[in-house]
């Protein structure tokens, strides 16, 4: 059997933000492996048509949950409706993301409250809820989806940067807690990824795949999975990105003015 292969539709994954992207990919290796597939997301229409997509391809059972995932309480109500008919969860993928690039003295207060609600709140609540599940089991998988930019502290990116370095460092500790009980968690930190999150036209999106600078969403969720199954803490895929970090963490504050001096008019 392949590494994470189960008899197919004896255990069920749920995989938030599946419906495109990262997560999209994520799903369909999942499913392949033979787990039913749970998609939680905002946008009902792409989400029906994902999993219709998966119970054609793959022969498996798929839910669906529309649920805005960036609220106080997402993670909270997403347990509640995932087990209310008694469903376990064997695989928890947090993927849900936002981005952002924008100084904070312009982000609008509501928006700060989202990114951090999604990536910081929601993680957290949906590990301690499906951990706790899990750990009584004796064993389950999480992959938590941080961010290459936590290194990155960086004009504009300081609450995305600082929301995705707060996913990997929780990941890390909580690994730890729970291994002991058969629970393997992994914080993923990905540097560019071919997708619509920060708002890439497709054809840079694809010429950035071609020179090697972007992974595509389905390579960057082989090497999430491959390193869960193989119980890593933290990874980042690609050796030339490990290579880069500290460039990232010491790069000299006169470059960074200068960046942001030509980087102002991409704030969004």
């Amino acid at each position: 059997m392949k590494r994470g292969e189960v008899k197919k539709g004896s255990a069920t994954a749920l995989v938030t933000g599946g419906n495109s992207g990262i997560g999209h990919c994520y799903a369909r290796r999942l499913a392949d492996l033979g787990y039913n597939i749970i998609l939680a997301g905002q946008h009902e229409e792409r989400t029906q048509a994902v999993a219709e997509e998966l119970r054609r391809d793959f022969g498996i059972e798929v839910r669906t949950l529309i649920i805005d995932l960036a609220t106080p309480d997402a993670g909270r109500r997403l347990y509640e409706r995932v087990t209310a008919d008694g469903t376990q969860i064997e695989v928890l993928i947090n993927n849900a993301g936002t981005f952002c690039y924008n100084d904070v003295l312009k982000c609008e207060p509501e928006r700060l409250e989202r990114i951090l609600y999604l990536h910081a709140m929601t993680t957290t609540l949906t590990c301690r809820l499906f951990g706790e599940q899990m750990a009584e089991r004796g064993h389950g998988y999480i992959l938590n989806m941080s961010s290459y930019s936590l290194w990155m502290p960086w004009p504009g990116l300081s609450i995305y940067s600082a929301s995705k370095n707060f996913v990997r460092a929780f990941s890390l500790g909580f690994a730890k807690e729970v291994r002991e009980r058969g629970v393997k968690v992994t914080a993923l930190c990905p540097a560019g990824v071919a997708t619509d999150l920060y708002g890439l036209p497709r054809d840079w999106q694809r010429f950035g795949m071609r020179i090697g600078v972007l992974l595509s969403p389905d390579s960057c969720a082989k090497r999430g999975l491959k390193a869960l199954w193989r119980g890593r803490r933290s990874s980042v895929p690609g050796w030339w990105n490990r290579l880069g970090i500290p460039f990232c963490v010491y790069l000299p504050m006169w470059i960074l003015r200068i960046a942001r001096k030509y980087t102002l008019c991409l704030q969004r």
